[in-house]
């Protein structure tokens, strides 16, 4: 019934299958990429007609995870899988950004990727499973894909040196992708590496996914459909484009020589519609559109390459203005206004409990995420109106390449327990705004006292590239990385780089590209933390006094059912008496939240003396709970010792009610605890 096509090989220790045939026999191209125990199956479908008022290119690429995958039922109300998780979106994201530059100019039929994770092992990764098989099922569907690509991930130790595919945490977490010709895509997270180092970890990855790109030509020699013939927009228009040039050069030449964003849009949307009407009769709009688009480009091009000068006449290298301010806004608990050129955001730190940390149930397991950073991108921060909404994959993907960036600074929980959210609001967009947003993250952090364990600063690299000629840009504008072959972003301190993304939208770049642009952009990024620096360049001693106050406190894990009490009546009654929030977590850590400080302190104190019983000779003042005929119990704190009818005077007493009433104050003495904790008091020797 089958007739199953195969190819296998030894990859970074485990068996790596890629299979066609027998799964999804209905899409146009369609594999299951085993590796180790985690299969995922990817599917391919193509529309063979493009729609008549199609003017982009409708790739969709979705990777979705199954909970039975993993062998657990959706956590929540709803025991089913829903809208796409952060993890998916990202994944995706992942997935499409080195597939996208491959398809042919000129082919805008509407192309579904699906990726969907059947079984998980926890230490082979879905997302470079689903990655070579989207590849793979992309190469053997006959539509016309400039591949194949393949990709890998890639672990850094100073004493083991680079690893593939790695299933510990290390400091380095890097995907690269690319074809055989060279690397399109770059994403990672560093514990402040040198650049010399990234660029041999991507390096390292490039050779390493060599061998299943050959996997994927030897299946698609095998059971690969005849490639769906397309033509250019070039070829289309006859000689509309040499017409176009003739006619329309001299007047975009000078509409991309006004230097502000706006001014520069509106003259070039009035060549554009004078470019449809001139050609309204010849040519379909979409063809025109992208006619002119190439026209622009090649002007903006050429002109660069020329003169090494850019559109808003800076240098190669040339860092636009910039222009910090903290603590602009009076009750937040820390913010930064962050302006590069016409870059701009408004970034604030929320600090928060560990109850208010993020629960992510997902296939990888349930967890707590307590570092969080959310972007925003309003449509006004372009000058346009649109819908608000959730928020898309971009702004998922640039608010997680800001929280990868600063996640390697965060101090640890033992010494700053709180709870930390970001948020990024874009006002201003021409450029990086998620380099704007590592920046603005790193102000209002220290800002709002998170003892970060170095300033970080971003910035956007841009490449554009003519044969061997070639020029890098520092500080990228939006039309630099519209037009241009590369977006480069490199973040990091003044010791290394804590993130990389990379996207090249030509069909790859060499090693000699990499290192100019990993140099340039250290070179810019240093300048941008010197400006930082003039502004706030470590954290505040304490945090803002609108921030909630907390402390940790370390109990011994005999402690925590005291100070839970039965049924929680402990633990409640401290809360209530001091308004305090208190958290108890497996590490035997208890965390202490208040408004204030003095609450607080009392909080503490309450926990220490049930958790600590006072020492032997330790003079306190409580308050009488009970009279007995032989004797008094009197509360310290959240713990009760006996005076003795004995030891309440110097002298006899016949009852104990003749000196004591409920609820008086009386200074005692610790004078014996027992084994059992029960604690002796004495009035008569304090």
């Amino acid at each position: 019934m089958f007739s199953t096509i195969s190819e296998s090989i030894e990859w970074g220790g485990k068996l790596l299958t890629i299979e066609t045939g027998k799964v999804a026999r209905q899409a146009d191209g369609a594999v299951v990429v085993k590796y180790g125990d985690t299969v995922v199956l990817c599917t391919v479908v193509y529309e063979r007609e493009q729609a008549e008022d199609a003017s982009f290119f409708p790739l969709t690429i979705n990777y979705q995870d199954k909970f039975y995958a993993a062998g657990k039922i959706p956590g929540g109300f709803m025991k089913r899988e829903g809208k796409p998780t952060e993890r998916e979106t990202l994944i995706s994201r992942l997935i499409d950004r080195p597939i996208r530059p491959l398809f042919p100019d000129g082919f805008l039929n509407e192309v579904q990727v699906i990726c969907t994770t059947l079984s998980y092992d926890h230490e082979c990764t879905s997302d470079i499973a689903a990655l070579i098989g989207a590849s793979a099922a992309l190469s053997i569907s006959g539509v016309p894909f400039l591949g194949p690509i393949a990709g890998c991930k890639v672990g850094y130790s100073a004493k083991s040196g680079f690893r593939l595919n790695p299933t510990r945490q290390s400091a380095l977490d890097l995907v690269v992708a690319g074809t055989a010709e060279g690397v399109l895509m770059v994403e990672s997270e560093a514990s402040e590496l040198s650049e010399s180092t990234m660029l041999d970890a991507v390096m390292f990855g490039f050779e390493s996914f060599q061998p299943i790109i050959g996997v994927i030509n030897n299946l698609k020699e095998r059971v690969g459909k005849p490639v769906l013939a397309t033509e250019s927009f070039e070829d289309r228009s006859g000689n509309v484009l040499r017409t176009l040039e003739t006619e329309f050069s001299a007047q975009i030449e000078e509409a991309i020589g006004i230097v502000h964003k706006l001014g520069r849009k509106q003259a070039l949307d009035k060549v554009r519609n004078a470019v449809l009407d001139r050609f309204a009769h010849e040519q379909p709009k979409v063809v025109l559109a992208s006619l002119f688009e190439t026209l622009l480009s090649r002007i903006m091009r050429r002109n660069l390459l020329r003169s090494r000068k850019r559109i808003d006449g800076r240098d190669l290298d040339q860092i636009r203005p910039i222009e910090c301010e903290i603590d602009m806004l009076p009750r937040v608990h820390g913010s930064a206004l962050f302006t590069r050129g016409e870059t701009q955001a408004i970034v604030v730190t929320t600090l928060g409990s560990a109850m208010d940390e993020q629960i992510i149930d997902d296939i990888e397991s349930e967890r707590k995420q307590r570092f969080m950073l959310h972007y925003n991108f309003p449509p006004y921060s372009v000058g346009e109106t649109g819908r608000l909404g959730a928020p898309g994959r971009r702004e998922i993907g640039h608010g997680n390449l800001a929280l990868r960036s600063v996640s390697p600074l965060m101090p640890p929980r033992e010494k700053f327990p709180y709870a930390v959210r970001v948020v990024s609001d874009i006002t201003e967009s021409n450029g990086s705004s998620s380099m704007a947003t590592v920046c603005g993250t790193s102000l209002s952090m220290m800002a709002a006292g998170v003892p970060l364990k170095s300033p970080v600063a971003g910035i956007a690299m841009g490449l554009i590239k003519d044969g061997d000629d070639y020029a890098i840009l520092s500080d990228i504008m939006g039309d630099e990385d519209h037009l241009g072959d590369m977006d480069f972003k490199v973040a990091g301190t003044r010791n290394g780089v804590t993130a990389l993304q990379m996207d090249i939208k030509i069909t790859s770049i060499n090693a000699e590209i990499m290192k100019g642009a990993l140099e340039q952009a250290r070179n810019g990024r240093l300048h941008i933390l010197d400006i930082m620096d003039k502004v706030i360049n470590t954290a505040k001693p304490e945090v803002n006094e609108n921030a909630p106050r907390i402390k940790v406190v370390s109990i011994g894990k005999d402690k925590i059912r005291d100070l839970i009490g039965p049924g929680g009546k402990i633990i409640r009654e401290i809360c209530e008496k001091t308004q305090a929030k208190i958290d108890i977590d497996d590490s035997r850590l208890v965390s202490v939240y208040s408004a204030n400080k003095s609450s607080m302190e009392s909080a503490v104190a309450e926990i220490k003396a049930v958790c600590c019983p006072p020492d032997k000779g330790t003079v306190m003042v409580g308050k009488v709970v009970k009279i007995t005929d032989f004797g008094a119990f009197v509360s310290i704190g959240s713990r009760e010792g006996l005076v003795h009818i004995s030891n309440i005077a110097d002298y006899r007493i016949n009852s104990v009610s003749d000196v004591l009433k409920m609820g008086q104050e009386v200074k005692v003495k610790v004078i014996d605890i027992d084994d059992k904790g029960r604690i002796k008091l004495s009035m008569r020797d304090a």
